[in-house]
């Protein structure tokens, strides 16, 4: 079973990796070929979604824990345990919010890579839960742990309301003649677009955190069932 899931936490990493990494290179070739300087801009707006944030740290998640697999069968470690519920509560929430909210829907970054899309969206929120639900090592947590699953959730909305006002975006800058200034990563987040304003952008923020709250209980919830007890005490 390690040796399994060695193996299928290195291939996930990679598999996010060469998604993320396409999807970058084919906003830059999209850029350049409509002439959209490359200012920093851009760069940034693409590791400000919720989406690419999250599946980063899922390679993170998959390395580490592939290392912890290969040194030890021992069960994870409390900080790694923790990471890895919260990197799978985040994955889980943007499996359903794509899925519900935002498939065919074209980001502005430029043109969508199919196959990455579909990695980062789909395919990878099911190898992060897969790998929660069956990978050795899962250990028990405490309830209280769901305050440290929200933390990043709540600082990503907070920085994107705050800078989205302040920042241009690019590509909508030449190609949408109606273009009116600020960004946000996800149409539902701009007050600017959406039917009520700020109202309707704060019924999503709510509705999502309360998604990644119920998803964060389920994802504990299975942690305590104690499949992977912890070994007891020496001496």
């Amino acid at each position: 079973m390690r040796v399994l899931f060695i193996a299928f936490r290195l291939a996930g990493a990679a598999a996010i990796a060469a998604a993320i990494i396409g999807q970058y290179i084919h906003s830059l070739n999209f850029r350049a070929e409509h002439g959209i300087a490359e200012n920093g801009v851009p760069a940034v707006n693409f590791f400000s979604f919720f989406t690419i944030e999250s599946n980063v740290l899922t390679i993170a998640v998959f390395l580490i824990g592939a290392i912890l697999l290969i040194r030890s069968s021992d069960p994870d470690p409390l900080w790694f345990g923790v990471g890895r519920a919260a990197v799978t509560a985040y994955m889980a929430t943007t499996g359903i919010v794509y899925n519900t909210l935002l498939r065919g829907v074209e980001v502005s970054e430029g043109a969508t890579l199919g196959w990455s899309n579909e990695i980062v969206h789909v395919i990878g929120p099911v190898l992060v839960v897969l790998d929660w639900l069956f990978a050795p090592g899962r250990r028990k947590l405490d309830w209280v742990h769901i305050w440290v699953i929200v933390i990043f959730p709540i600082v990503w909305a907070v920085y994107t309301m705050i800078r989205g006002p302040f920042v241009d975006d690019p590509t909508q800058a030449v190609l949408n003649p109606d273009y009116v200034g600020g960004w946000y990563p996800y149409p539902f987040l701009n007050p600017d677009t959406s039917a009520q304003g700020y109202v309707s952008v704060a019924f999503y923020v709510v509705l999502i955190a309360a998604v990644i709250g119920g998803v964060g209980a389920a994802v504990i919830w299975v942690s305590r069932r104690d499949r992977w007890p912890l070994p007891a005490p020496k001496g």
